[in-house]
């Protein structure tokens, strides 16, 4: 059996110029020989930041498996990628976490989903569009569900330049 493509690719990281926070304090201070510290309070240098991975292959295929079993979803979708905390981003776990959208990067939306009574995948809200949302600044292309926004951004709230 064939298998399946991963939900999550892997993105270039390694542009020149692109900083992904990575400190060099640490880097510069530890062979120093001012004062001797120990080592437990030095921490580890291994990153806890997961950078180069784009989930918009995973969030696509939740939109795409609406109205469907969840077990099934749930248990392709796991299959296919690294870590299952992933999905929660989109699914809401219990009623006090459903949101109508759910924003995943600086200007990313994707609808809000959670599992009804009969253990299917649904819409938050089924009647939010695209035409809805409205950008937060002027410089970024905003998106709901990998579509453009249709409204502009408005000014006259008070925005600044």
């Amino acid at each position: 059996m064939e298998r399946k493509k991963p939900l999550y690719p892997k993105v270039n990281t390694r542009t020149h110029g692109v900083r992904h926070g990575h400190g060099g304090e640490w880097r510069w201070s530890r062979n120093a020989k001012a004062v001797k510290q120990d080592d437990a309070l030095n921490g580890s240098m291994q990153s806890h930041h997961r950078h180069g991975l784009d989930y918009t292959p995973l969030f696509k295929f939740l939109l795409s498996r609406i109205g469907r079993d969840w077990d099934e979803t749930y248990s392709e979708a796991v299959a296919r990628i690294d870590r299952p905390d992933s999905i929660f981003w989109l699914v809401a776990r219990s009623a006090e976490e459903r949101t109508p959208y759910v924003r995943v990067g600086e200007s990313t939306y994707y609808s809000g989903l959670y599992v009804d009574d009969d253990k299917r995948l649904a819409l938050v809200d089924p009647t939010l569009t695209v035409d809805d949302m409205k950008p937060t600044c002027w410089c970024c292309t905003h998106t709901f569900n990998g579509e453009r926004f249709t409204q502009s951004y408005d000014d006259t709230l008070g925005g600044t330049r």
